[in-house]
Parts: structure tokens; sequence; C-alpha cells
């Protein structure tokens, strides 16, 4: 038959157990105020099912009990929220990564745009010589025997095309 509530007082329990209960529970969590938390759940519990104590000299030992799987369901419950905030941030982290990766491609996008629009304004000779050394990486001089023109002429139609477009990109981006 269990003990009365009334034969068991709570505060006294509290006053008696409180010091050994923290203990148990700071051995688990080796966290202070998680520690807190476990004595006061464990308290809660134990109040809750006083009435079924057989033997009062053993309330110590069914208090740690108590505790000691309120603390494990504590770490438990901490893990999963620790993991869950975790998965969050990896989420939250990707989506930024993938809006970085989305707005760096619009920009790459725009900026071909102006530069194919700045290639296209350019004269036939201009154009074909740009190309020759940009897309297709030949030397001033391989530019020169291929299109019949002196190597210093080439360099010259080369210097002025990179002025021409940078000057139309940085008039592209002021307006």
């Amino acid at each position: 038959m269990g003990v009365e509530n009334s034969s068991v007082d709570m505060k006294e329990i509290c006053d008696l157990y409180h010091k050994r209960l923290f203990h148990v529970a700071y051995g688990i969590t080796r966290d202070y105020y998680l520690a807190q938390d476990v004595v006061q759940e464990t308290l809660i519990k134990a109040y809750l099912k006083i009435n079924t104590i057989q033997e009062k000299e053993k309330i110590g030992a069914w208090l740690s009990a108590i505790a000691t799987r309120t603390a494990i369901d504590f770490i438990r419950k901490e893990r999963k929220t620790n993991e869950n905030i975790e998965a969050y941030a990896d989420l939250d982290n990707a989506q930024i990564k993938m809006n970085h990766n989305v707005e760096e491609e619009v920009e790459i996008n725009l900026l071909n745009e102006k530069i194919n629009d700045c290639i296209n304004s350019l004269s036939i000779d201009q154009k074909r010589v740009f190309m020759l050394k940009i897309r297709h990486g030949l030397k001033e001089r391989e530019i020169a025997e291929l299109l019949e023109l002196n190597q210093n002429t080439v360099k010259t139609k080369l210097y002025r095309v990179r002025k021409y477009l940078k000057q139309m990109l940085v008039e592209k981006d002021l307006a």
C-alpha cells in the first residue's frame, strides 16, 4: 500500500533531496541551468506519483532514478533540438548560397550581354581581329599572318578595340 500524501511532506522532500538531485542531474547534463530544470521536473513528477511510494526509506533512490531518466530525456530533447536548428541553419545557408549563385549568374549574364552588344557595335575588321585574339587565343603575329596585315597594325587595332570596349562598358554601367 502506498504512503499517503499527508504522511510525506513535499516541502520536506524538496529540502532533503534537492542537492542530491541536482548533483545527479548535473552529472548527466553538465549544464547548470539544464540541471536545475531537471530537478524541477523531477520534483513535479515525484509529487504527481508520491502516493505510489511504499517505503519512505527508498524515496532518495526513487527520486534519483526519476532524476536520471529525466536528465537523459532532457539531453535527448536538447540534441534533437540542436540537430533541428543545425538542419535549418544548413538549409538557410544553402538557400543563401543558391540566391547568391543566382544573383551572380544574373550579373554575369547581364555583363555578357553588355559585352556582346559592345562587340557587335565594332566594325567588321575590328571584330575579326578582336575575336581572333580573345576567343581563339591567337598571338598578334598569327593574326597578322592570317589577315595579311602588319603586326603593328594588329597591335594598334587591338589597343583601340580594348579602349573602345572599356569606354562603352563604363558608359553602360553609368546609364
